[in-house]
């Protein structure tokens, strides 16, 4: 089920063909300022999946029948998380501080 949906699209008006990235709504709990999800049974919980030419609609359905609480992160097609863009731009869950 989605807890969270985050656009990280540069061009919003594409929905036929995205990317769309799932993770365990609980990795966001480091995140300053966040609302705090419970952890989701290690039997369920999904750490990362992605689907590639996905609509937006059928990556909310897709999302919607997960296991767990997830946060949905929609990308343009072609665009992040390749590498470490999306995992550096979560980089704040793992300040030092």
């Amino acid at each position: 089920m989605i807890g969270n949906i985050i656009d990280r699209r540069k061009r919003p008006y594409r929905w036929r063909a995205v990317k769309a990235v799932v993770e365990a709504i609980e990795h966001d709990n480091s995140v300053p300022d966040a609302d705090q999800a419970a952890e989701a049974d290690v039997n369920t919980v999904v750490d990362y999946h992605e689907r590639l030419s996905i609509s937006v609609r059928d990556a909310i359905l897709w999302a919607t029948e997960l296991p767990c609480e997830v946060t949905l992160y929609l990308y343009d097609l072609g665009g992040g998380p390749e590498g470490t863009v999306h995992f550096d731009a979560q980089a704040i869950r793992f300040s030092d501080e």
